[in-house]
């Protein structure tokens, strides 16, 4: 059985991504190469437009990581989120996630490497991973391809739900593997 949901689950993306053309062109008669080729040519815009957003992004998120700040502020968050089950190797993720996907994927490569993945610290890392996202980088992008200056709002729901998803992965982790 488990054979059979992990071919299900390996062919599932291919078949909708060569499902979609298909259906496009067949049955709704869309040009599809030409419309790809379009709208590729309206993406360059974009990318450029994008580019100084995602530099000083990319920069930041450097500068909090080399410059000691992300350690800074782990020490002292540390003594007071380890009685409440959180555990030390989980914080560097748990506060990077909103800023970079790649950052905290470092990170949780790091865990899997260092705990294994089949271990309580990366099976948090990894419901970690899956139930939250780049909260900045999402708002930088989204925002700065429309032309938005004023986030108002997003910034402080995004980082809440962010919250919300890391209490609820330890929440749920600890319940289930601990």
């Amino acid at each position: 059985m488990m054979e059979l949901v992990q071919i299900i689950a390996a062919w599932t993306l291919p078949v909708i991504i060569a499902f979609i053309p298909a259906y496009a062109y067949m049955f709704r008669k869309i040009p599809v190469y030409e419309t790809f080729i379009e709208g590729a040519k309206g993406g360059l815009p974009t990318v450029i437009k994008l580019m100084p957003h995602l530099v000083g992004m990319l920069v930041a998120v450097s500068v909090f990581r080399e410059s000691g700040a992300l350690d800074l502020l782990i020490s002292a968050l540390n003594p007071l989120l380890i009685p409440l089950g959180v555990p030390p190797e989980f914080l560097p993720m748990a506060l990077l996630r909103s800023i970079s996907g790649s950052g905290s994927m470092a990170i949780m490569t790091d865990i899997f490497q260092a705990h294994g993945p089949d271990s309580f610290l990366g099976k948090l890392a990894s419901t970690m991973q899956g139930a939250s996202d780049t909260t900045l980088y999402v708002l930088t992008v989204y925002f700065g391809s429309v032309g938005i200056r004023n986030a108002r709002y997003a910034v402080k729901v995004g980082l809440l739900a962010d919250l919300a998803s890391v209490i609820a992965s330890l929440a749920v982790v600890h319940l289930i593997f601990h």
